[in-house]
């Protein structure tokens, strides 16, 4: 592993999260496959990039538990050595409501699985990857949604609220860390065809609200990957707190 950049992707099995430890792997890092419960999907991605030539591991973890967090990066120093780069990615969608008719405990749900995973991870990120600690630098990108501008009406106030939480993270945290060697940017994906829109009780929703899109299409998860894998490469090397949003113009 001397040399070998290493990049943890959580909710790495599916979706842009699959697209995006594909795409690191194809340009020659080391990936650490996140999943909290879909082994089959996860084993099948790492045994794709295996028979492609790369190197990964797939990692069984809830990134909202500090346990298994912990767990998660001691097995990735162990397999890999230093991180060079984090990508939280990890997030849950609810059934779509109005705020009016949400639980208690589907918000906490939302906010822990989305928002709490991603301070635990960045946590666990800097104490290797900062300059102040003896680390060699690295990057994180937040995966974030157009939901945090939009507010999502109607269907996920929640989901768009723990978007916005990460966001700020995303700015205070890369003030933060400047001058530790790691640089925190975020994506913002728009409508993206991926599964999570079943999650929220209505697969076909890319294609109901496509119409309302500039570009006149949903997007793809390597669109969402492209932008991931860019905000952590050197190509962006002077940029930090920025955010690129992958919405079709919307």
């Amino acid at each position: 592993m001397d040399n070998q950049k290493v990049a943890l992707i959580t909710g790495g099995g599916r979706g842009i999260g699959a697209a995006t430890a594909k795409l690191f792997a194809q340009h020659g890092y080391a990936v650490c496959i996140n999943y909290k419960s879909n082994s089959k999907a996860a084993t099948s991605l790492a045994k794709e990039i295996t028979a492609e030539g790369g190197y990964c591991i797939t990692v069984q973890a809830d990134v909202a538990n500090e346990a298994d967090v912990l767990r998660l990066f001691s097995t990735i120093d162990d397999k890999f050595g230093p991180l060079s780069v984090l990508v939280n990615n990890v997030a849950v969608l609810q059934t779509q409501s109005r705020l009016v008719d949400m639980s208690a405990e589907r918000i906490n749900t939302v906010l822990v699985n989305n928002v709490t995973s991603a301070f635990l991870c960045c946590r666990e990120a800097i104490k290797r990857m900062s300059t102040a600690n003896g680390g060699a630098g690295g990057a994180i990108v937040n995966v974030s949604s157009g939901a945090a501008r939009s507010g999502s009406p109607n269907e996920y106030i929640d989901y768009a609220a723990s978007k916005g939480a990460i966001d700020t993270l995303t700015k205070g945290l890369s003030l933060e860390v400047a001058d530790e060697g790691i640089r925190v940017n975020c994506v913002r994906p728009g409508l993206i065809y991926t599964d999570m829109h079943s999650d929220g009780g209505e697969p076909t929703r890319v294609d109901r609200l496509k119409t309302k899109i500039p570009l006149k299409r949903g997007g793809l998860p390597i669109e969402v990957a492209e932008a991931i894998y860019w905000l952590a490469s050197d190509s962006s090397s002077f940029s930090t707190g920025t955010f690129v949003d992958v919405t079709g113009g919307m």
